[in-house]
């Protein structure tokens, strides 16, 4: 009875076009973003911080960017860890290589360079597509990670390979404790998760997805498939690289090409498959559930006094994630967003049942 549309009228088309044109939506999101911002940084403990929140909002802003191509375009990518990673490692030379780099501008620059790397692998999407394209940026992955072990440069010369960041500031605010970085984290996500709705509700959004339904009719009626597929390889890159900027500077602090590896690639992918696809709310859903799956297969047979082991639980998650992508994939394509826009359509019916 309480998510009900009574008397809620829309007067002009700027009211008919909200993102949230129901009032509870509105005020359930005001609601969630300030028990976000304001009380989980009091009351959250360090682990749950490190373990939870920060991986799941950095992979969630990473989910978003894909399902952009993915799911809104229809463009199939293997190749998002390698995108990550160029947005990691370009903030990370912008930021030792010019003194009094703010550290906002290397993740933008970041980001840049992701958009570069991956619209030139995205040119192959204007004549290929399906299986092809997935090998085409599958390459990028390759091509990556061989690039960032063997050419030095990338690690500012480093023997190891691998690469650390230490004192994060913003606006001369210091960003160390996992509370801050957390807060820096879903501020960027937020403002991230809005410039997306709004782009894949506006023209160029109805663009890719005329390319993902039919992209021949789509050219038919005057959209240009060279600008919508790149522009969408533009924007998913961009968000991508932002994401792995975040990842390496704030999450892992110090890091080697082996933390985007092709399981990340194929871990984002399932965070798009399992969230739905072209859904924004899909990218949350997922990155929630592979952040905690993983976490619940380790603690819950414990809790209820069965022995498993690490080895045990680390092939229950991989059995579990392919066999909940079948699962979607055959029952219910659009993944956990569909499932939680028919809870709210039930909602709003009932207790009628039609």
């Amino acid at each position: 009875m309480l998510y009900r549309e009574n008397g809620q009228f829309k007067t002009s088309y700027r009211a008919d076009q909200q993102i949230f044109p129901i009032l509870q939506d509105r005020y359930f999101l005001l609601a969630l973003l300030a028990f976000a911002f304001a009380v989980v940084p009091l009351v959250a403990p360090e682990y749950l911080f490190r373990a939870i929140l920060i991986p799941f909002v950095i992979l969630s802003l990473a989910a978003i960017g894909l399902n952009i191509l993915v799911g809104y375009c229809g463009q199939i990518s293997l190749g998002t860890g390698a995108f990550m990673a160029v947005g990691a490692y370009a903030a990370y030379n912008f930021q030792v290589r010019v003194d009094g780099m703010p550290l906002l501008v290397s993740l933008l620059l970041g980001g840049l360079c992701a958009t570069a790397i991956g619209v030139l692998f995205g040119i192959p999407s204007l004549r290929i597509k399906g299986l092809y394209l997935a090998v085409a940026t599958l390459a990028a992955q390759f091509f990556v990670d061989w690039a960032f072990l063997r050419v030095k440069w990338f690690t500012n010369d480093s023997p190891s390979g691998s690469v650390s960041v230490s004192g994060l500031q913003v606006f001369g605010a210091p960003i160390e404790t996992p509370a801050q970085k957390y807060l820096f984290c879903l501020a960027v996500l937020a403002l991230f998760a809005l410039l997306a709705k709004n782009l894949v509700r506006g023209a160029i959004g109805r663009e890719w997805m005329a390319m993902r339904d039919m992209d021949v009719a789509a050219s038919v009626i005057g959209i240009r498939p060279v600008y919508a597929k790149l522009t969408a390889f533009a924007v998913s890159s961009f968000i991508v690289g932002v994401a792995g900027a975040l990842w390496g500077f704030v999450h892992l602090g110090s890091w080697e090409p082996a933390a985007f590896s092709i399981d990340r690639s194929f871990q984002l992918l399932f965070m798009v498959i399992i969230g739905g696809l072209g859904s924004i709310m899909g990218s949350f859903f997922g990155a929630a559930f592979i952040v905690l799956l993983p976490i619940a297969l380790n603690q819950v047979p414990g809790w209820l006094g069965i022995p498993i082991s690490t080895e045990i639980s680390a092939h229950l998650e991989v059995i579990i994630f392919g066999a909940l992508i079948v699962f979607f994939l055959i029952v219910e394509p659009h993944g956990l967003a569909r499932l939680w826009s028919i809870a709210k359509e039930k909602l709003r019916l009932w207790p009628f049942p039609h």
